[in-house]
């Protein structure tokens, strides 16, 4: 009866295991399929990847590839890891302190006027207080995965607005961090000001720690990750950036910063050159899973009865993000071309709203949340990579006195391949 009972649990392992695998295999393949369609049409790959997961998602009419979300959950967060991780990678601390008076302004602008009309807009709705600072935090903060996904795909990582680009989203991860805290008290009501205290305590503690490590630290990281072994180097450099993730994660730290944070680290020692080559495959094969995912979590249902406040948010956000470009590009002193650039790519809506939109209805807010934010992500997912790769026209509407004049800017930066 002992060995009918185990062998019971091994074929229902087993089974559990060869659902999980059918449903990579399915996720890889569609991602894959549409996308490489897509693209014979000159449509960039990311609102593809989101599309296939809508598609094929247990929500939608039809074949359904995935049933349960969940059982990609790990792998969609290990392609979001492998984005900002690389990201990392490319931008050294060097980067970052030489101009971190002015990345912190960029992101502290775009945060102003987002977060700020987000607000706004939250109360307009009238669905309440709690609601409103959900609403504030889904509208104004920009999707780290799809902004590191289309910097890579459409080759403006040598750009020099790209920087600015780098400090908005840094900044908007660390403020997400501290927004979370914020919002315990509305989101828990067991909750006290002390939590929420020792939660922002907590992060940027960790956040610190992680920057001394980058700064002073880097040749003992040398040390362990240093191996002639490619094989080997590969497991220690994925150990490292998923564990600095998910220490993060645990620590009321998003793990995309914690992941941008190892890159960081990473790029400060003798085998950054390496590991960025052999990241390339994984972050971009893990990348289509994740936006995958990220298309099973939209459900089509109930998305008609708030048709009309999501116009309203995305006519909002295609009015303030071009703005925040124009304003953090002419503080970079850089010219419309690196506008355009700069209020397209920052403008697509992911992960972070659609984490805010599962807290706000795990916490029982207005059940309008989630098809609120679900649509505006999905609009904007699309929306924002279709108008970044056609930057340089739009550039063309922006009056050209407003910007310094060609020789006044500062000079490319070196060429980065990808």
């Amino acid at each position: 009866m002992v060995a009918d009972a185990a062998g019971g649990v091994l074929l229902a392992v087993g089974s559990h295991i060869g659902e999980q695998l059918v449903a990579l295999g399915g996720a890889f393949l569609a991602a894959g399929l549409l996308a490489r369609a897509g693209r014979r049409i000159g449509l960039p790959t990311i609102p593809l990847f989101i599309i296939a997961g809508i598609l094929f998602g247990p929500d939608t009419p039809g074949l359904v590839l995935v049933d349960d979300p969940d059982t990609l959950a790990l792998m969609a967060s290990l392609g979001l890891i492998m984005l900002l991780f690389h990201l990392g990678l490319e931008f050294s601390l060097g980067d970052l302190l030489n101009g971190g008076g002015r990345l912190i302004a960029a992101g502290t602008v775009y945060l102003a006027l987002n977060v700020g009309g987000g607000l706004a807009f939250g109360f307009l709705l009238g669905w309440g207080t709690a609601e409103a600072l959900v609403i504030a935090g889904a509208v104004g903060i920009s999707s780290s995965a799809i902004v590191t996904k289309l910097l890579t795909e459409l080759r403006r990582l040598p750009n020099p607005e790209t920087r600015l680009i780098l400090g908005i989203i840094v900044v908007e991860d660390i403020f997400l961090a501290l927004y979370l805290a914020a919002l315990t008290p509305f989101l828990d009501p067991t909750a006290d000001g002390l939590d929420a205290l020792l939660l922002f305590v907590r992060a940027f503690a960790f956040l610190l720690a992680l920057f001394a490590v980058a700064r002073f630290g880097a040749r003992w990281v040398s040390r362990v990750l240093d191996t002639p072994d490619t094989e080997l180097l590969v497991v220690l450099f994925l150990g490292l950036a998923v564990i600095v993730a998910g220490t993060a994660e645990q620590l009321g730290v998003a793990d995309a910063i914690g992941a941008f944070m190892a890159g960081l680290i990473v790029a400060e020692t003798t085998v950054s050159e390496r590991v960025e080559r052999l990241v390339l495959p994984i972050r971009d094969a893990f990348a289509a899973v994740f936006f995958f995912w990220f298309g099973l979590t939209i459900s089509p249902e109930g998305l008609a009865t708030v048709s009309l406040p999501v116009i309203a948010a995305v006519a909002l956000s295609l009015t303030l993000n071009p703005l925040a470009g124009i304003i953090t590009a002419r503080m970079g002193r850089l010219r419309r071309v690196a506008a355009a650039n700069i209020g397209t790519t920052v403008l697509a809506r992911g992960e972070f709203s659609i984490i805010l939109a599962t807290l706000a209805a795990t916490a029982g807010l207005d059940e309008r949340i989630t098809p609120f934010v679900g649509l505006y992500v999905l609009i904007l997912a699309i929306t924002s990579p279709i108008l970044a790769s056609h930057s340089r026209r739009l550039a063309g509407l922006l009056p050209s006195r407003w910007f310094p004049p060609p020789g006044d800017q500062p000079p490319p930066r070196p060429q980065i391949s990808t």
